[in-house]
């Protein structure tokens, strides 16, 4: 039955009596609509008097906010309790008067206010008689340090001013104004140029070897080095002893000049230091996983893939990184693409590589990458994986007429006789020099894609049959006079 019918509403207007008392019901019918404190509403609110309470108003808006007290432990005579006490003072120790004065230097009254709150709401008795904190080695690690950041969970915090909106790049008279106010504070004449270099500390066996031959430890060791070298460098500088003799030394040094060219603001907001968009990097050694991950690095390879760029290529060719590297490799296509998603168009590169061990072996690779050097690495890797054998008359050219269609590109290949050389088109030339071929032309009579020409070349050279397979196949016997008579000399 419907509420708003009449007599639904006659019926829920009424009070109820109480069914536990004798006869109520009985008296209800016929009692006249009086309130009764045996009876009670259907409204889930209290009553108004039981809501209005004399003596209590609202607090003004001008009266101060009296400050949260923390709780007080309370030692009592028992033994155990003072145990308890002791554990829980020494374990969970209230904010000391130096620690809320840090405080209220880094966070807002605002922000304080709510500190303080939070505290005066939790019991450290309750801490200690009701939590469990567990110890054992199998713990979980859901105790988190509020106390420091986590780059990767936790936001910067914006401890400086937001930057200028009307901050632009200085002209080329404002940036001479801001160079001569900064050359004016040394003195002229000074020497420049002492700064050691990375060589100077490396050792006497790795000088005389380019950077990216040296051993991955040796490197390390270097960099560091020369790393608390430039800091100390920065610090003499700063305190005005550069040549350690104690004497005052204001002249630009190297230490200096590079501080002017990194960190001096190009910007017309006068050197402000703003909040950035960008999160605090990472540590160099992350604790915890310090050692765990390591690139695998083959002692085999001399230096040359410190990075361990080649190790699954290795794994999968069966090639050394020198083989790897001596491979003779081109750019075909790089070429700007997008990818329209929802969130809009995402911008990317796409590459396409040629790989070829000049000894009759070719492989294509296409890959996709935000970055156009991530694009042409990964590229580059599929491309030497994808190498195959290709048939080669005499190792200077195909068996034969070839022909392969990608889309609307047509390549055909001709067979030549030695000393014809390559006559295909520029498109194709680094393909057949890849491939180990001499003498060959190619013919290209409709769309001239550099991609496609690429891919219906590489086809056409992987998928050609040889001779022998065609006579076996019709069941003949073929004979190459060239080689019975002339050795293929001819």
């Amino acid at each position: 039955m419907s509420v708003a019918h009449p007599v639904a509403r006659s019926l829920f207007s009424r009070r109820l009596a109480c069914p536990s008392l004798p006869g109520a019901v009985a008296a209800a019918a016929v009692a006249p609509l009086t309130a009764s404190p045996l009876c009670r509403s259907f409204h889930a609110s209290p009553q108004l008097e039981t809501r209005r309470k004399a003596g209590k108003r609202a607090p003004k808006a001008d009266a101060p906010k009296k400050q949260p007290k923390l709780p007080k432990l309370k030692l009592g005579k028992n033994p155990t309790q003072q145990r308890i006490g002791e554990y829980t003072k020494s374990r969970f120790p209230q904010y000391t008067p130096e620690e809320l004065a840090e405080l209220r230097n880094i966070y807002t009254p605002e922000q304080i206010e709510s500190v303080m709150a939070g505290e005066a709401a939790i019991n450290p008795e309750d801490l200690t008689l009701q939590a469990r904190l567990r110890k054992d080695p199998y713990r979980f690690n859901y105790l988190d340090d509020f106390s420091t950041i986590q780059p990767i969970i936790d936001k910067r915090p914006k401890r400086q001013p937001p930057p200028d909106p009307m901050a632009r790049f200085m002209n080329l008279d404002e940036f001479t104004r801001d160079l001569i106010e900064w050359a004016d504070k040394f003195k002229v004449g000074e020497k420049t140029g002492t700064l050691k270099k990375l060589e100077d500390f490396a050792p006497e066996a790795l000088r005389g070897k380019p950077e990216p031959q040296w051993p991955t430890k040796a490197r390390t060791e270097v960099h560091e080095k020369y790393m608390a070298y430039l800091q100390e460098e920065a610090a003499k500088s700063k305190n005005g002893d550069v040549d350690g003799t104690g004497e005052d030394n204001w002249g630009p040094t190297d230490a200096d000049v590079l501080s002017y060219i990194l960190q001096r603001s190009s910007m017309t907001d006068n050197g402000l230091i703003s909040n950035s968009d960008m999160a605090p990097g990472l540590a160099n050694k992350v604790p915890g996983v310090e050692g765990m991950y390591k690139n695998p690095v083959d002692p085999e390879d001399g230096g040359l893939d410190a990075d361990g760029t080649f190790q699954n290529l290795k794994l999968q060719t069966g090639m050394t990184v020198k083989q790897i590297l001596d491979l003779r490799t081109k750019v075909i296509s790089l070429r700007s693409v997008s990818n329209q998603t929802r969130m809009g168009k995402i911008r990317g590169t796409s590459a396409s590589v040629i790989a070829g061990n000049g000894d009759g072996w070719i492989g294509i690779g296409h890959a996709y990458s935000v970055e156009p050097m991530d694009a042409h690495q990964k590229a580059l890797l599929k491309a030497i994986a994808n190498m195959k054998p290709i048939l080669r008359y005499e190792d200077r050219t195909v068996y034969g007429n070839l022909e392969c269609k990608i889309s609307g590109t047509v390549v055909r290949l001709f067979n030549r006789p030695p000393g014809f050389g390559l006559r295909v088109p520029h498109n194709m030339y680094f393909i057949a020099h890849a491939a180990g071929l001499q003498d060959l032309a190619a013919r290209i009579p409709r769309s001239r894609s550099p991609l496609n020409t690429a891919k219906a070349a590489v086809q056409a050279l992987q998928t050609q049959r040889s001779p022998e397979e065609i006579a076996m196949g019709r069941g003949k016997k073929l004979i190459d006079v060239r080689r019975v008579y002339y050795g293929g000399q001819v």
